[in-house]
């Protein structure tokens, strides 16, 4: 099976999958590296990753492909220890990695004009649905059910790394998701860039939340469908319908806030203020109260002060955040908000850990309130799991991978629950 080294997102996670697949002509000394570009550590990471690579295994081949690959192609064109480069849209293309092995077969080097094969990525319409029997070494399957963003977020390159929004057909994904669980999947994860404008190009332009009661109508084996991090200004009436009366949609999800201020959300170009991302828990929880959010938040936005930086934290709070994920802000080239006022690298540094703290102190919080209760508990390796709620559980004993087993809360660590 060929080696893929990947960074980033779930839906990274996703199409490395698909590259074992498609890449699996490729000699046995190929690695491939599939990056991701949401932060600059994010790229510096798989830079050192592929120089530690080429250091360990001097003879291995490196193909390097993913979203940085995509919007800096030249630059790791550039690295001597890469063979080639590949584009979003060429990873997931059989045609390419056949081409590739057919390079590599010639055991030399490729010239400029070979080494990058990376396309226009704006001008991709469609997201094929590629089918995969799960994610290797995962007790819950991963759907991709979109790509790309139609969004122009002043911070962010990912549109620039994925095209524009583009969404599988409605009756492909539910094909999918039954054929995962006929292989005994308990649990499938909806992915993708921006899954909450999912339909807009398609025929009907139907909705997430159409997409979720679908699923669930059509595949009732299902035990558990569970969502990536969503818009919540773009939540649509049927999928809080689905949070409200569907037990199998997982009372978990995880949001993109990514500030407390409202006037730095509008120079991030967002689509929501501060009272519309409160307004939503609180109506969310209205219909199911035992829901739990995560959320993103940015530290140290171009032009943020303290006490911007504060109504973020308040934000943690005003919201009921339990799993915060932060980044410290990373000015992308060819960005607007590169091209902002920027905030001294240790005051950034200095409020993502306040942030993180305050995500620490919430989490904790939350961990206290689950002791005593009893949860479904959906075994991922050994003695580890996730409750519905998509909280970390340690067991006490070991049980099968995939299994969804019920157990009583005895206490946590601070990071996860513990689990008779």
């Amino acid at each position: 099976m060929t080696e893929v080294v990947t960074f980033g997102c779930r839906l990274n996670a996703y199409e490395s999958e698909v590259i074992r697949r498609e890449a699996s002509a490729l000699p046995e000394d190929t690695i491939v590296v599939n990056t991701c570009a949401v932060t600059a550590e994010a790229v510096r990471q798989a830079r050192q990753a592929i120089r530690r690579l080429k250091r360990e295994r001097p003879a291995a081949r490196i193909v390097v492909t993913g979203c940085a690959a995509q919007t800096e192609p030249q630059n790791f064109a550039a690295m001597p220890e890469v063979f080639r480069v590949l584009g979003n849209e060429e990873k997931l293309d059989g045609r390419a990695w056949a081409d590739t092995a057919a390079c590599l077969d010639r055991g030399f080097g490729l010239g400029d004009e070979e080494k990058v094969v990376v396309n226009d990525i704006m001008a991709v319409r469609e997201t094929a649905l590629h089918l995969i029997d799960g994610l290797e070494g995962r007790a819950r399957a991963f759907v991709q059910v979109q790509n790309g963003c139609d969004h122009r977020c002043t911070f962010c390159i990912i549109p620039y790394g994925r095209g524009n929004s583009r969404s599988v057909p409605m009756g492909e994904v539910v094909a999918q998701v039954r054929r995962l669980v006929e292989r005994g999947f308990r649990e499938v994860v909806l992915t993708g860039v921006d899954i909450t404008s999912y339909g807009a190009n398609l025929p009907g332009a139907s909705r997430l939340g159409t997409l979720v009661r679908q699923i669930l109508k059509h595949v009732p084996e299902l035990a558990r469908l569970r969502l990536s991090s969503i818009d919540s200004i773009e939540a649509d009436r049927d999928l809080l319908d689905a949070i409200a009366g569907e037990a199998r949609l997982m009372p978990h999800l995880h949001l993109s806030l990514q500030s407390g201020d409202d006037l730095i959300l509008k120079r991030m170009k967002r689509r929501h203020l501060r009272a519309d991302a409160i307004a939503f828990t609180a109506q969310v929880r209205r219909l199911r109260p035992d829901v739990v959010f995560g959320g993103d938040i940015i530290a140290g936005f171009p032009t943020e002060s303290e006490a911007m930086f504060a109504r973020s934290l308040d934000l943690v709070d005003e919201c009921g955040l339990t799993h915060l994920h932060v980044f410290p802000f990373s000015p992308r080239p060819g960005t607007p908000a590169a091209r902002m006022p920027q905030v001294q690298r240790e005051v950034i540094k200095e409020r993502a850990r306040r942030l993180r703290l305050r995500g620490e102190q919430a989490l904790r919080s939350h961990l206290d309130r689950e002791i005593g209760a009893t949860r479904q508990v959906l075994v991922e390796l050994g003695q580890a799991g996730r409750t519905q709620h998509f909280l970390p559980v340690r067991l006490a004993a070991a049980h099968e991978p995939g299994t969804i087993v019920e157990l009583a809360v005895t206490g946590h660590d601070g990071r996860q629950l513990l689990a008779a």
